[in-house]
């Protein structure tokens, strides 16, 4: 192996270690209610939409006036 094969060898190793001892701290896990809570948002965001792409694509000749 060339000499910098092996310095990155080394330096991933020594990092892998360091991310194995901080792992047991809070990782930052989203938690079931987070992703309920955007699964609610995205699918309301959803349903106003198409209601207002139903109701202009209905009144789009009334609405040509305005």
């Amino acid at each position: 192996m060339t000499k910098h094969a092996i310095r990155l060898s080394i330096a991933l190793k020594s990092r892998w270690e360091d991310i194995k001892k901080h792992s047991g701290k809070d990782r930052g896990d989203i938690s079931i209610t987070t992703v309920i809570i955007w699964v609610a948002v995205v699918a309301g965001a959803l349903a106003i939409a198409g209601t207002l792409g139903v109701v202009i694509t209905k009144y789009n000749g009334k609405l040509s006036g305005i």
